[in-house]
């Protein structure tokens, strides 16, 4: 007899800590005697769509491309320290808020100049290549930085897919909107939803990944879950989270910063310590755990991978 066994899908698979809360939710509920729930409560306690995401292991090797010789900054600093105005411009706000997001059901539309527009779901997303979990330095613009062992695969997978068309120049990246889910974007801190763009070589480049986990998980909410791209040697804000959407244009694409404020966040924003922001050097930065600051590096240490990129510009011009 032939058994015909079903893998579920990445979507469908309970993170642990949610299989707890539940059983431990059901349970008290027996203590107390009857608790009345509505049909929707009752679905919405059991639908992947509420679910706690963060916590799902992932199956990744290890890449080659990866930053060796470093230490790893903690979880806990990664999870608890990070920007995500959608949900709050504080930066421990975003993981008090995260719960109030449900990360699936999900779908990336992705369109634009290419030949074959399409629009994926989680699962399909999952399925296109090979997790593989890649350690790289992060770089905020306001001056701290971490080192963080991301799990996805390069961005370039999924806009092979779609195959650009001749006149596609550049990338650009629509995260979530949901004000009733993100409290952040109730207020007015940016133009919602959140924008950001590449060129399309910066996009193709190797490096640029097409992020689904760190520290060998889910993403939590608070760090872009439940996909984001990771652009390791331009500051963190350049690495959209929670996408939406992805569109090939021929123009460069407005981004939120950059039309919050343009005399202090330009379209490139690659590491340069030679170039300061308007209001603080960046010609140091603080790893989160360190006491001492440290040099910042040209492109984030990444040189080698894109420095020929931008060979004949003004990398002060084009900030």
């Amino acid at each position: 007899m032939n058994l015909k066994i079903d893998t579920p899908k990445p979507s469908e698979i309970t993170p642990k800590q949610l299989f707890v809360s539940r059983r431990s939710f059901l349970a008290a509920a027996a203590g107390f005697g009857a608790v009345a729930l509505t049909g929707k409560e009752i679905a919405e306690l059991f639908s992947p769509s509420v679910q706690a995401f963060a916590g799902t292991r992932l199956q990744a090797t290890k890449s080659p491309i990866s930053t060796t010789g470093e230490k790893l900054t903690p979880y806990q600093d990664i999870t608890h320290y990070n920007n995500f105005y959608e949900l709050s411009t504080d930066k421990e706000g975003p993981a008090k808020l995260a719960g109030s997001f449900h990360p699936l059901p999900w779908t990336v539309q992705i369109d634009g100049l290419v030949n074959k527009p399409q629009t994926l779901d989680y699962d399909s997303l999952m399925k296109l290549a090979p997790l593989e979990e890649r350690v790289y330095r992060h770089r905020c613009v306001e001056g701290w930085s971490m080192v963080i062992p991301w799990t996805g695969y390069p961005l370039k997978v999924l806009l092979d897919r779609v195959q650009p068309n001749g006149k596609a120049k550049f990338v650009a990246f629509t995260s979530v909107l949901r004000p009733s889910e993100l409290p952040g974007q109730q207020r007015d801190v940016l133009n919602w939803p959140y924008k950001e763009g590449l060129r399309l070589d910066e996009a193709m480049n190797p490096l640029t990944l097409f992020t689904v986990g760190l520290y060998g998980e889910t993403l939590p909410n608070q760090d872009g879950s439940p996909v984001r791209v990771v652009v390791p040697w331009k500051y963190g804000f350049k690495s959209a989270k929670s996408i939406v959407r992805i569109t090939l244009t021929d123009q460069m694409p407005a981004t939120s910063w950059n039309e919050a404020n343009a005399h202090e966040y330009g379209f490139y924003s690659n590491v340069n310590p030679q170039v300061d922001h308007p209001r603080w050097s960046q010609a140091k930065e603080r790893r989160i755990g360190e006491i001492f600051r440290r040099d910042t590096l040209m492109f984030n240490g990444y040189g080698s991978f894109v420095a020929d990129m931008y060979k004949g510009m003004d990398l002060r011009k084009d900030f």
